[in-house]
């Protein structure tokens, strides 16, 4: 063997001409195939992190307590809120943020993080420390959900519609027409409306605001009834009223 190139899905090998392909061929291929199967590590992989160039700006929500940070990066898959630090075992980034005095609750999305504060503090006197900490924390490639964790996440939840086998067709169509209309909506201001229940005798939907919606002053009151209005209109004589929990 003179040169070995390895690609994504091949190994090349040029020999020397003290032999012929015919003769080691097969030799090389058994030997090739029988390392592979053993689980071995084909090419080392650099211990050290490799910096990623990360910017993160915060945005005010209708939440006055809530203060949304945006990165420029996918930070998690599905849509995850914390209450307290008991409940972000499986997210290092949420364990940080709670150690500063000031932070109440976590809520992460796609590429940002929502964080309500407590009344000490104002934004104005933290927000370029909590956002310099977020960024330094996601281009340093620390972990922001733990990769192990997939089997035990609380009160983690899919942006995506939740399992849907077992409602009704009603449930169905409240789930579709929020995962369309008003998802979108409320994300873009670092919240979220998840589908609780509905009732088909009373006709009363359940949702459950999350992130930047939850607490907020106006939002239940808002959102309560743009979505109750909404549903009527769409859902004719299916929905009666729809109620606002906050998570």
């Amino acid at each position: 063997v003179k040169t070995v190139y390895i690609a994504q899905n091949f190994v090349a090998i040029e020999k020397y001409n003290i032999v012929e392909w015919n003769d080691v061929e097969k030799e090389v291929a058994e030997q090739v195939e029988n390392y592979l199967n053993s689980g071995k590590e084909v090419v080392k992989t650099s211990e050290t992190k490799k910096n990623v160039p990360v910017t993160v700006y915060a945005e005010s929500t209708p939440n006055p307590k809530v203060m949304k940070f945006v990165a420029n990066k996918k930070l998690v898959i599905n849509t995850t809120e914390y209450k307290n630090i008991d409940e972000a075992k499986d997210s290092p980034l949420a364990q940080k943020l709670f150690h500063f005095p000031f932070v109440s609750e976590i809520f992460f999305d796609e590429n940002y993080v929502s964080i309500t504060k407590y009344d000490i503090a104002e934004w104005e006197e933290i927000v370029m420390e909590i956002r310099e900490f977020i960024r330094n924390y996601i281009q340093e490639g620390n972990e922001v959900i733990s990769a192990e964790s997939s089997s035990a996440k609380p009160k983690q939840t899919q942006s995506s519609a939740p399992e849907t086998e077992n409602l009704d067709d009603t449930s169905k169509q409240i789930v579709a027409i929020l995962d369309e209309y008003i998802k979108p909506a409320v994300a873009s201001d670092g919240g979220n409306i998840m589908f609780n229940s509905y009732d088909p005798e009373t006709k009363n939907v359940s949702v459950v605001l999350q992130g930047a919606c939850s607490g907020c002053p106006s939002s239940t009151f808002t959102l309560k009834n743009g979505i109750e209005t909404m549903l009527k209109d769409m859902l004719h004589g299916k929905v009666n009223s729809v109620e606002a929990i906050n998570g």
